[in-house]
């Protein structure tokens, strides 16, 4: 009979949002528009003690990390709520992107964490067309436009381009995640290379607050009569019935493939 009193009192309710897949403008996997909605309910539907974001991406699109995250610590000043990630299987370059935006992070023993570092990947043909007779036209206005061509011998004056715009998104990169766990980073030089670290080797090196799970760090935290209010990335409506697209499953292929680099 208790619980159809209407003035019993309830214990304080936890947001839970899932950031699951990798990380790329599109439509597929996460993106801010994709997500937005999401994450602005999970903030301001009544008056949560936390949100809690559940993260398991080998990363992607920097530009899409940095605009989830500035959404999430946006609404977390705003609405005064403070922000608690639990890493699952990998949050690593993007994803660890995402987790930075919390306030604390918790990690499994088994979580891989890091990847502080940017890349890009392509490829070379010119050698295959040139041996079956195949040649590239390509005709331009403004010498740039024909940039990295793969069809087309490397041109050292591309790739330190290249090299130069990587190296500014890493600075990005850096300055995000110092400006979110400053002191409690490690002065390790490796921290900032690329390299991963897992579990309580991360914790070590500041890049976690400590192992533990969603519901046991919460109840820990705001007691056993915490509630947990689950928001869910609102898939479009061909999704839902079973229709598949092509993109859709490229889409599919090319986030396998981004956890495979992690061995998952």
């Amino acid at each position: 009979m208790m619980n159809w009193l209407p003035f019993r009192p309830k214990g304080p309710v936890v947001s839970v949002i899932r950031l699951q897949g990798a990380i790329g403008a599109g439509g597929r996997g996460l993106d801010d528009a994709g997500t937005a909605a999401m994450i602005e309910r999970a903030f301001k539907r009544g008056k949560p003690a936390a949100v809690a974001i559940e993260i398991n991406s080998p990363g992607g699109s920097p530009v899409q990390s940095a605009l989830i995250a500035a959404r999430i610590r946006r609404l977390s000043e705003e609405k005064s709520v403070p922000v608690i990630a639990f890493v699952e299987d990998v949050a690593a370059s993007g994803g660890y992107w995402l987790a930075s935006a919390a306030d604390e992070i918790f990690v499994d023993r088994g979580s891989i964490m890091g990847s502080i570092g940017v890349i890009s990947a392509g490829f070379g043909a010119h050698e295959f067309l040139e041996r079956h007779g195949v040649e590239r036209r390509v005709h331009t206005a403004g010498k740039s436009k024909s940039f990295l061509d793969p069809f087309r011998p490397q041109n050292p004056e591309d790739v330190a381009r290249l090299e130069r715009w990587l190296g500014e998104m890493h600075d990005y990169f850096i300055d995000h995640v110092k400006s979110r766990r400053g002191a409690k980073l490690t002065d390790d030089p490796d921290l900032f290379t690329g390299e991963i670290w897992i579990g309580t080797r991360a914790v070590e090196k500041g890049l976690a607050d400590g192992i533990g799970h969603l519901v046991p760090v919460l109840e820990a935290r705001f007691g056993d009569k915490m509630r947990l209010r689950r928001y869910a990335k609102r898939r479009p409506l061909l999704s839902r019935i079973g229709a598949a697209l092509a993109g859709e499953t490229m889409g599919a292929i090319e986030e396998r493939a981004s956890f495979a680099r992690f061995g998952l």
